[in-house]
């Protein structure tokens, strides 16, 4: 295994970048696997094809995943994937992104 650290691994393959921290509340991912629930955040200055980067939250995401896309201009679409048997409803938390616009075809 190789692991890098430190922030030359990004140099020149993003021409613009946002780091973002919004309180976000999602709502109930109803009953059952496969049920999802998203959440809008306004981003200023994100287009579509731009790439959303390690979505984290501050509470138990209790077996699901959050992932995070583009999704029209200024607009940040999380999703919260329920992978569990039951309904799931998160605590109000803070979300932590970062969106990168990339340098590259």
């Amino acid at each position: 295994m190789a692991v890098i650290q430190g922030t030359k691994q990004f140099r020149g393959i993003f021409s613009e970048m946002w780091t973002v921290a919004e309180t976000v509340n999602f709502a109930d991912a109803a009953t059952g696997s496969g049920t999802f629930a998203s959440v809008d955040v306004t981003v200023p200055g994100v287009a579509l094809g731009d790439i959303v980067m390690g979505v984290s939250v501050g509470v138990d995401t209790v077996d699901t995943v959050i992932g995070g896309a583009v999704t029209a201009a200024n607009v940040v679409t999380l999703t919260l994937l329920n992978n569990t048997a039951g309904a799931v409803n998160l605590a109000e938390t803070t979300a932590k992104f970062v969106v990168g616009r990339p340098n590259f075809a």
